[in-house]
């Protein structure tokens, strides 16, 4: 159990002594957010009764809430638009008034008693193991190499002010770590701009990771925290199970964000095109006062020669993440970049939140060296164990589904429609995908290998739901695929891959491996440790509903600016971000801007 504590998060000098002590000035622009915005506190002079103390407020255009216990101190409320720095200026002045001070605020500060809290090395780094952690290298870390995020949760640990918009595959509200934190402007916390249905749940698990990151609810003793204890998540589902989304969804995400009061808005998520459309809506974003912040990629490649987007935009309200494991060394994954790429990030062996139980089942196409698909005409597929590197050759070996059945030492006839397809049970799930990899070689424009699915089971060709054409565009290229097939999880689902030929020219064909189906069974109480950036962005994400939490007049720039500003500087960050710096709780919130304009005058 966390032992709690109270500090006060005023500041020395801000109380407002009037008649005979010397007044002093707070130095308020230092203190925004250490106490209630609009509000004042007032001790009137004795012998000033409750009608002289309404016409001194109520002349300000101000009211009186309410005596403050037996003080003689009353809770004044500021008429719209007033700051408390000019408000205090004037009841200082005023006769009738013994002092005035802001209403400050304290808060309870510990480290949070959810159980799992020793594995967020991100925001705690001891040295520590990470259980389940895939990224070997720097696991364990190096103490002290984490996000000071508890010296920040001493003074703010609550953004419940905030709306944080999950832009992601969905969020699974209903996790025991995460519901409490839902923003509720809608019945399901947010919007679904892939199905069109308004129900953002996640059929992934990837944004309710993320989510988690954010805003898992602190110090209420179960599962993990959140960069925020206290925050809004809206959940906007624009990428679907397959972790797959178009311009038009995430485009339309960020419009419904920023309408709803999203003030952040994580952006886990990148493409290599330099897209209008989205810039467009980060622009509108932007004058609306949001802050995006986005992942740096994955590919381990510079962005400023391999751009990503939108971690690439030039805009002043994007932040961009690379990922830093547990010794503070670049992610071997982890794109950068001198003059694309931002801040630093925790991005390795990250646990949070998960939507579900995940399993995957795996299909090599035989039975025994036998294809067991069902192949129509019979003699168009085939299964046979080739070089993984085909074609070409190379050393590993893979199970592979074949057309023509000598691929690629022949090549495919004309006027061909080779099917095959096989039926998996995937009753009782709540989502699945379908993924494989392949090698393919047809006729551009002319010939396609193509992939559908049916729920009803038989020939998807048939009336099912083609997923992809594929032509020869590119010669003998490679590739992987995933879908969703979230309406095929019935006992009768079906996948088949099809070969469609013109009465003129050939080519090499289609080898086929690596085929799985991953499906989703929903758990409120599941949690996972996953690598990327994409873990990377969120940390950043919570910051800055800290920041706005803790500041309530900052704009977006303000924010941004304490972020890059207020980082830890890091060495291997130097020339791969625009500041060399990782992202710090504690640094950013005391961050404060230098002074501009200042000309200093020599005393004669």
């Amino acid at each position: 159990m966390a032992t709690l504590g109270f500090r006060m998060l005023g500041l020395a000098g801000a109380l407002l002594v009037v008649g005979g002590a010397q007044a002093s000035t707070p130095p308020l622009d230092l203190a925004r957010g250490l106490y209630v915005p609009g509000e004042i506190l007032v001790r009137f002079r004795p012998g000033t009764d409750s009608q002289m103390r309404a016409h001194v407020v109520g002349s300000r255009g101000d009211q009186v809430l309410r005596e403050v216990g037996r003080s003689g101190v009353v809770r004044v409320k500021l008429a719209p638009g007033q700051t408390v720095a000019a408000a205090l200026d004037a009841y200082q002045r005023d006769p009738d008034v013994a002092y005035v001070q802001p209403n400050y605020r304290y808060r309870a500060f510990a480290v949070p008693n959810d159980p799992q809290y020793g594995q967020l090395w991100g925001l705690r780094n001891t040295g520590q193991s990470i259980a389940g952690g895939s990224y070997a290298s720097n696991n364990p870390g190096v103490a002290g190499r984490d996000m000071g995020a508890e010296a920040a949760w001493d003074l703010e640990t609550d953004c419940s002010s905030v709306v944080v918009a999950v832009l992601d595959t969905g969020v699974n509200y209903d996790h025991e770590d995460l519901a409490p934190n839902m923003w509720n402007g809608l019945p399901n916390h947010g919007d679904d701009f892939i199905d069109g249905d308004g129900d953002p749940m996640d059929e992934h698990g990837h944004g309710t990771h993320v989510a988690g990151t954010i805003g898992a609810v602190g110090n209420n003793g179960i599962g993990t925290t959140g960069v925020c204890w206290r925050v809004q998540l809206m959940a906007v589902r624009v990428l679907d199970a397959a972790g797959s989304g178009t311009t038009a969804s995430i485009a339309a995400g960020i419009d419904f964000a920023v309408t709803e009061g999203a003030k952040v808005i994580n952006l886990s998520l990148g493409g290599p095109s330099s897209d209008a459309v989205l810039s467009s809506a980060i622009l509108r974003a932007r004058d609306e006062g949001v802050v995006v912040v986005a992942a740096a990629g994955n590919e381990g490649s510079n962005n400023n020669t391999s751009p990503r987007y939108p971690c690439n935009f030039a805009h002043d309200n994007i932040v961009c993440v690379a990922a830093l494991d547990q010794a503070y060394g670049l992610a071997s994954f982890s794109n950068y970049g001198s003059t694309t790429v931002d801040v630093g990030a925790p991005g390795t062996n990250i646990l949070s939140t998960w939507s579900g139980i995940v399993q995957t089942f795996v299909d090599d196409f035989n039975t025994g060296g036998v294809l067991d698909w069902t192949a129509a005409p019979v003699g168009g597929w085939a299964y046979a164990s080739k070089p993984l590197g085909a074609p070409g050759g190379g050393s590993v070996t893979m199970p592979m589904l074949l057309n023509p059945s000598m691929w690629p030492d022949v090549v495919y006839g004309n006027n061909r429609d080779d099917r095959v397809y096989k039926t998996f049970d995937l009753a009782g799930v709540d989502a699945a995908t379908v993924s494989f990899a392949f090698f393919a070689d047809t006729e551009p424009g002319a010939d396609f290998f193509r992939v559908a699915y049916s729920p009803a089971g038989g020939d998807p060709f048939a009336g099912g739901t083609l997923l992809e054409s594929i032509d020869g565009s590119t010669d003998n290229f490679s590739d992987f695929r995933e879908y969703d097939i979230a309406d095929c999880v019935t006992a009768t689902c079906t996948i088949g891959f099809q070969l469609l030929t013109d009465s003129a020219g050939q080519d090499l064909g289609v080898g086929i491996f690596e085929f799985g189906i991953n499906t989703l069974q929903l758990d409120t109480a599941r949690y996972e440790v996953v690598n990327g950036t994409s873990m990377a962005a969120p940390h950043v994400s919570g910051l800055a509903a800290l920041l706005f939490a803790y500041n309530p007049e900052y704009g977006y720039l303000d924010v941004v600016e304490s972020i890059k500003n207020g980082g830890t500087p890091v060495a291997v960050l130097t020339d791969r971000t625009t500041t060399g710096r990782a992202a710090n709780a504690m640094g950013s919130l005391a961050y404060i801007r230098p002074p501009t304009g200042v000309v200093a005058t020599p005393e004669p």
